[in-house]
């Protein structure tokens, strides 16, 4: 049965994946073939083992926005070590504790199972896929080793066992507050919600309509829709933006293959279904649409969109969005958006930069599920295919450990608002 999976698998990546023709030759099928061949041979062929085996085969194509998941999992299954980490120079640096009572915020991590953390980032390269330690997502690589030598504030070591804890459920954050007189702040760590999101976005009217200065933090935001933050480009516009703007860098073409346009109308049917905006609703028609009319036509633009931005509230008079690493898809978009906006300064680190390939559909088999990309954005064509950074903001503030004991991204956010007499 994994046999089976794994060619049907290595088959959309090489015919519907959005970077099929841009990646050609970058995988090994053959190479994973026989890893899986022998394990069943020798009868250690798990499902554990066949999902590392298929993670690890799509780490050639280099691209961060798919996800191959095991399905039947309870909640209580899924574990976690317990902590998050931030990588500073030579050290990874404890940024989140959930479960690991041993470890303290600030910790210093130095190796692990005595590897140093320079040797390990060499070690890691395919699994990390970045070159700027910031950027770094380090949650699997850590599960892959037993011990961590760990330095406190004072500088003492000690060796902590590395254990398995339930994973904490993700709740997402929407939520509007006055943080000073006058300077509102609007949380959203994701776009998955259109209806809950506009929702807030109204019933707040009257509060964001008479702030003189409003704060967007997603630095954490998983991405969703871009119908989600429809409600709020009133707020970050008072004049006509360049629409063509944001229509030249976002133009794309979609893998029209009858595989995508049969997974993807199907979930765009259960999306519609499930929500009652109406400005989701009216994209996921238009998109239902077209890919009806392109099935099985291969790479193609779906024409230039209807783009709105509705221009015209003088309030918020000033914006500042906070944004990291941890923001992409959806969030990269909102955050390119935010930067079109003369009011608006958007502040921290670069973006996930995910949308060079996009428009996730999902394959789904008994005890499987893949996500993958659909679209490719057609700058990719006038630039360096291999990485981007995001979408950079107006002003860049490195992380550093600091960060974990002061938000030093708010602190610049208050300060930049207070500088300019605001």
């Amino acid at each position: 049965m994994y046999v089976e999976i794994f060619n049907e698998l290595v088959e959309i990546m090489h015919k519907d994946y959005a970077g099929c023709l841009d990646k050609k030759g970058w995988d090994q099928p053959e190479l994973y073939r026989g890893k899986i061949k022998e394990l069943r041979e020798d009868a250690l062929l798990t499902r554990g083992k066949f999902t590392e085996l298929v993670k690890d085969y799509l780490l050639d194509f280099k691209d961060p926005h798919m996800a191959f998941k095991e399905l039947g999992k309870e909640p209580s299954e899924k574990s976690s070590v317990g902590f998050k980490v931030r990588r500073y120079g030579d050290k990874l640096y404890v940024t989140g504790l959930n479960g690991e009572e041993r470890l303290t915020l600030g910790d210093a991590i130095i190796s692990l199972d005595r590897v140093p953390v320079l040797s390990l980032v060499e070690k890691h390269t395919r699994e990390l896929m970045e070159d700027i330690a910031e950027r770094e997502d380090w949650t699997n690589i850590i599960t892959q080793y037993s011990e961590a030598e760990v330095m406190d504030k004072s500088g003492s070591l000690r060796l902590v066992k590395i254990h398995s804890y339930p994973a904490e459920a993700y709740l997402p954050t929407y939520s509007l507050e006055e943080i000073e007189d006058g300077t509102l702040l609007l949380t959203l760590t994701d776009f998955a919600n259109p209806d809950e999101i506009s929702g807030l976005i109204r019933s707040k009217e009257g509060e964001l309509s008479e702030a003189v200065n409003l704060i967007i933090d997603v630095r954490v935001n998983y991405g969703g829709s871009d119908a989600a933050f429809f409600e709020i480009l009133p707020y970050l516009f008072a004049e006509e933006p360049d629409v063509q703007a944001f229509l030249d860098h976002y133009a794309m073409e979609f893998n029209c293959t009858d595989r995508n346009a049969e997974l993807t109308i199907k979930r765009m049917k259960e999306q519609l279904s499930a929500t009652k905006d109406e400005q989701f609703r009216q994209m996921l028609q238009g998109l239902i649409a077209k890919w009806e009319e392109n099935r099985g036509k291969g790479f193609l633009s779906f024409g230039e969109p209807r783009v709105m931005f509705p221009a015209g509230k003088i309030n918020p008079q000033n914006i500042v969005v906070l944004t990291d690493v941890t923001c992409g898809s959806s969030g990269d978009i909102f955050a390119y958006v935010c930067k079109m906006s003369p009011k608006v300064r958007v502040i921290g680190r670069p973006t996930a930069g995910l949308n060079d390939y996009s428009n996730l559909t999902k394959m789904e088999w008994a005890e499987f599920e893949f996500w993958y990309p659909t679209s490719r954005l057609k700058q990719i064509d006038a630039r360096d295919k291999d990485f981007t950074h995001g979408v950079k903001p107006h002003q860049y503030i490195p992380w550093t450990p600091e960060h974990i004991d002061r938000d030093l991204d708010m602190e610049a956010a208050l300060r930049l608002l207070k500088e300019n007499g605001l």
